[in-house]
């Protein structure tokens, strides 16, 4: 299978899991903010000023991420919204791309026979046009298209499936690529099935070199010195 086809399929079979994730009480956050808490914590031991941001920090949440939800201001919004947002820009993206590879390689449908054909051949020829205008592999411009029904549409067009279709140009082939690339990393990042990497502000309290975090994909979350490589996992000790 090609990284395109791939990408395609892992967009329309994780599609429900955002639907599942969306609702959830779950966080997408990178770093996890909890995760980070706990690698500052370990930092705080060598670092009286971080000790000091995490008591701001601890004071935050207590005032604004552990209130009561009946409390009056702010609280937590029913939907998840960078799952919201994942999904309204991987579908908006795909439903483009559908509308340009359509206008490339969808066939016009057939035409009604003319009149001064034999009625027998004309009416063959009128069932065939009908068909074909209504063919449902036919992509609908301006139709109310899916995420997940359009990558597979996409899919469809990029393995060569019979339909009242030409070749796929390698412009749009292109095209698909590059959305299908960019939709699924967003798809995955959101659910946290891909491997992920961020820099941490704060230098290694042993060398002062740039601290990296690593993790994802159901993986525990490790800090990392890139200069003097020291690790930290929560609130292990330092490896």
């Amino acid at each position: 299978m090609s990284p395109t086809a791939a990408h395609l399929r892992t967009i329309a079979l994780r599609w429900t899991d955002l639907q599942d994730a969306l609702a959830s009480t779950g966080t997408t956050a990178w770093p996890p903010a909890g995760r980070m808490s706990d690698y500052l914590n370990a930092l705080d031991q060598a670092d009286e000023e971080l000790a000091e941001a995490a008591r701001w920090q601890a004071a935050y949440n207590r005032q604004f991420l552990d209130r009561d939800p009946n409390q009056i201001g702010a609280t937590r919004p029913p939907l998840r919204i960078a799952i919201l947002d994942t999904m309204r820009t991987v579908e908006a993206a795909l439903i483009a791309t559908g509308d340009q590879v359509a206008a490339a390689v969808q066939r016009s449908p057939m035409t009604f026979a003319p009149r001064s054909w034999p009625a027998t051949d004309r009416a063959r020829r009128d069932q065939l046009a009908r068909a074909d205008s209504v063919d449902p592999r036919r992509w609908r411009f301006g139709g109310r298209h899916t995420a997940p029904h359009t990558a597979l549409w996409l899919l469809a067009r990029v393995q060569g499936t019979p339909g009242p279709f030409r070749p796929l140009p390698d412009r749009e082939a292109r095209l698909i690529a590059n959305v299908a690339a960019e939709a699924c990393e967003r798809v995955e990042r959101a659910l946290d099935i891909a491997g992920r990497t961020a820099t941490i502000a704060h230098p290694c309290p042993d060398c002062g070199g740039q601290l990296e975090m690593h993790g994802g994909a159901g993986v525990q979350p490790v800090a990392r010195c890139t200069a003097c490589g020291r690790t930290w996992t929560g609130l292990d000790t330092a490896a």
